[in-house]
């Protein structure tokens, strides 16, 4: 019987792309006054809803998803959590 799992997805760009919108970022908190952030960079945050026989086939079909379509991975990496969802009775 198939279970119902929920996917937290957090795409990044690979350190060695360079990051335009996170600059932009950063220059936008030096000039409000934050001196003190370093470094800024931009990512996505993805949620999903599936079902699964399995957790771990629930993680199979979560990182062909993260590779065929939310993430390029030639310039980004991504990672995710994965939970199962319990039914309110």
């Amino acid at each position: 019987m198939a279970q119902e799992f929920q996917a937290h997805i957090y795409v990044t760009l690979r350190p060695s792309v360079l990051d335009p919108a996170g600059t932009a970022v950063q220059a936008g908190l030096t000039h409000l006054g934050f001196d003190n952030v370093a470094r800024v960079r931009i990512g996505k945050y993805i949620e999903l809803s599936l079902s699964a026989n399995t957790e771990a086939d629930a993680r199979k079909q979560v990182d062909r998803i993260c590779d065929q379509l939310l993430a390029n991975p030639v310039i980004e990496n991504y990672q995710f959590e994965l939970q199962a969802m319990t039914e309110a009775r």
